[in-house]
């Protein structure tokens, strides 16, 4: 993952309401859940939660399926893998660095 793409993905998550979304849909699982559902959930008045799910689809965090006249959202656990590599990806690697220098002088 590039670093704008993680920027992108950071700033969306960056909002509380949005945040709040997103670990309502990571907690519900691979099934999803129904637009309503959150909306009952988190108390968010309709068109708000439109423009955070806008927000969070353009991210490629979520994604959305209808299922007759139902709109379901699901978290992208892909996306949110890839994004979690991308921070634990270095970890410690400056201070294998240090270490290295030490044992070396």
């Amino acid at each position: 993952m590039k670093i704008d793409d993680a920027a992108a993905k950071f700033e969306a998550l960056g909002n509380p309401t949005r945040l709040k979304i997103y670990r309502a849909l990571v907690r519900a699982g691979e099934a999803g859940t129904p637009v309503g559902r959150l909306q009952e959930r988190l108390k968010i008045a309709p068109s708000t939660l439109s423009h955070h799910l806008k927000t969070l689809v353009a991210a490629g965090l979520i994604r959305q399926v209808r299922e007759a006249t139902t709109l379901y959202c699901h978290a992208n656990y892909q996306v949110m893998r890839g994004l979690m590599d991308f921070m634990v990806a270095e970890c410690c690697a400056d201070a294998v660095e240090r270490a290295d220098a030490k044992t070396a002088a």
